[in-house]
């Protein structure tokens, strides 16, 4: 038993590890001339500011409209309880088809709602605008709107586990409305915060899609862009790439540490709070419908709305000709040899990863939780699946270009690099989901297992793993969703063969060939829809609450 935790925990380090540890090797060659010529770079320190205000404004947005909104998901009336799902649904929208979207509504001259927007009398004077979506102001804005959803999870997950006799007491107690929510029920809530706001702020901080489709041509840069700029122009620099990415690798790793120190608590991953789970104490409101039903129609509908017009047009302009809509740009992306090989890379290799991710995720949660007699083993495990969350995918695609681009393992232009890099992004994923269902399970199962004589292996295969189905099936959407969006990575890692959804759209996009762009955006999101709804079927409803 102790040799095969030992040996995975050699097999998930080196998974993890290695490539992190190249790109430190490559930054400290010749005396750290990587970080010279990295910091030496012209207008590398507003670059550095772009990074930071781009994660704080976005980790400001994200915690204030997650909060709310799940703030009035407790407060929807009964019969429309499943609208709590809604903010969670933008998460399917692939990050490069919602970015894409947003620049076909603002992008200054052609943006439809721009356009729209200038017949009225404040702005009928304007040629274009009156916004522009390449500037950094809305950057940091569009992203807020993204990371939303991410807080929306962690903290509607953190009212549900709040006790109603808590929420009773503060009013036998003499306080109402408000005072209690302040009260009560925000301290209670604080490490779901910081640890939600947490993540947003690591996803701010590893920003990538929006900076480079957005900021590209209005030379917004961030820490991201800059180590892609690195080594995709001549000449190509991994040195001063791998320079330029160590303050997020160390600002990484010290949340991870914070997090494990502060937080690490592992209750504050269940999902299910039993009998005495929150309700709220005020009448149902119609404000809160309102508000749910705003962001949904806003995160999601304007994007795809956006991106099914330019879609099926001709050429995107601001005037809609809506007698020559058709499908002939589907047409010719399903018939696109290049493009149907993306789709086949993107579905099989996210399956595969999917796959394998499953099972390492079990072994990693059942060490975390049960593992107290491997205290090394297990402090070091749960570090290293924590690691791929605080690290952003530009940074492990720039280290497993360079790791397995060499001997002893040379696995480029082949699908095993781009799998390698999917199980590593979505390790976290896997296990702290599963951890969850295993702590919500509890022990008294295993334990008549165990008097019953049943082994180990037995008691996880006919006890454990039915009764975490909607648990396992949430991780596997969730995983699912991640990887068939995941475009910062595969960007970095790709060849000429080896390409998926996300690469192709960035190709058209750079060439202009936005209704292309679009055509494929609508695939990418009905490609992961669909893996969703599989996963749902498999694991029942359930398993979208894991969302």
């Amino acid at each position: 038993m102790r040799l095969g935790l030992f040996a995975f925990c050699v097999a998930l380090g080196y998974l993890v590890l290695v490539p992190l540890y190249r790109l430190q090797e490559l930054a400290f060659e010749d005396g750290a001339s990587g970080y010279e010529r990295a910091w030496s770079t012209r207008g590398i320190g507003k670059t550095l500011a772009t990074t930071v205000m781009l994660a704080l404004g976005s980790l400001l947005i994200a915690l204030v409209l997650g909060v709310l909104l799940a703030w009035a998901a407790t407060r929807l009336p009964p019969k429309l309880r499943l609208m709590r799902v809604l903010p969670i649904f933008p998460i399917i929208v692939p990050s490069v088809a919602s970015v894409t979207g947003w620049a076909f509504l603002f992008s200054p001259r052609p943006g439809y709602l721009n356009a729209l927007m200038r017949n009225l009398p404040w702005w009928n004077h304007l040629d274009e605008g009156p916004v522009d979506v390449y500037t950094l102001p809305w950057i940091i804005i569009l992203t807020g709107f993204g990371l939303t959803s991410f807080v929306y999870m962690f903290v509607n997950s953190g009212f549900q586990n709040i006790g109603a006799e808590l929420i009773e007491a503060g009013h036998v107690s003499g306080s109402r409305g408000l005072g209690v929510f302040f009260k009560v029920i925000l301290p209670l809530l604080r490490p779901t915060i910081v640890y939600g706001g947490g993540v947003a702020l690591l996803l701010g901080l590893g920003q990538f899609t929006g900076p480079l489709l957005l900021g590209r041509n209005t030379g917004v840069t961030v820490l991201t862009t800059q180590m892609y700029f690195k080594i995709s122009t001549s000449p190509v620099d991994y040195g001063a790439a791998a320079a330029i990415g160590s303050p997020l690798l160390l600002f990484g790793v010290a949340v991870v540490i914070f997090q494990k120190v502060i937080l690490g608590d592992q209750a504050r991953f269940v999902t299910h709070a039993g009998k005495s789970s929150f309700r709220s104490d005020t009448r149902p409101s119609k404000l809160a419908v309102v508000a749910i039903s705003l962001y949904s129609f806003v995160a999601m509908v304007l994007p795809i709305g956006a991106l099914v017009i330019v879609a099926l047009s001709p050429f995107w302009s601001a005037d809609i000709e809506w007698g020559r809509l058709s499908l002939e740009n589907f047409r010719e992306v399903l018939g696109s040899p290049n493009m149907t090989e993306a789709i086949t890379n993107s579905v099989l290799v996210s399956l595969l990863a999917v796959a394998i991710a499953i099972p390492i995720g079990f072994v990693a949660a059942n060490l975390i939780l049960r593992g107290r007699k491997y205290k090394v083993m297990r402090t070091f495990v749960d570090f290293l699946v924590s690691m791929p969350l605080g690290i952003p995918a530009v940074v492990f695609g720039v280290g497993f270009l360079l790791a397995y681009t060499q001997e002893p393992i040379f696995l480029y232009a082949t699908r095993w690099v781009i799998l390698l890099v999917y199980i590593t992004v979505v390790l976290p994923f896997t296990t702290r989901m599963q951890l969850a269902g295993m702590i919500a399970l509890g022990d008294s199962y295993l334990e008549a297992s165990r008097v019953s004589g049943a082994s180990a292996l037995k008691t996880n295969i006919k006890i454990v793993l039915p009764l975490m189905r909607s648990s396992i099936a949430g991780a596997a959407a969730l995983m699912f969703v991640l990887l068939t969006h995941e475009f910062a990575a595969s960007l970095l890692v790709r060849s000429p063969s080896t390409n998926v959804m996300g690469t192709v759209l960035f190709d058209y996009y750079t060439n202009g060939s936005y209704p292309t762009v679009a055509a494929i955006a609508l695939i990418m999101t009905g490609v992961t829809t669909i893996g969703v709804t599989a996963a749902v079927m498999m694991g029942g409803t359930k398993a979208l609450e894991g969302l």
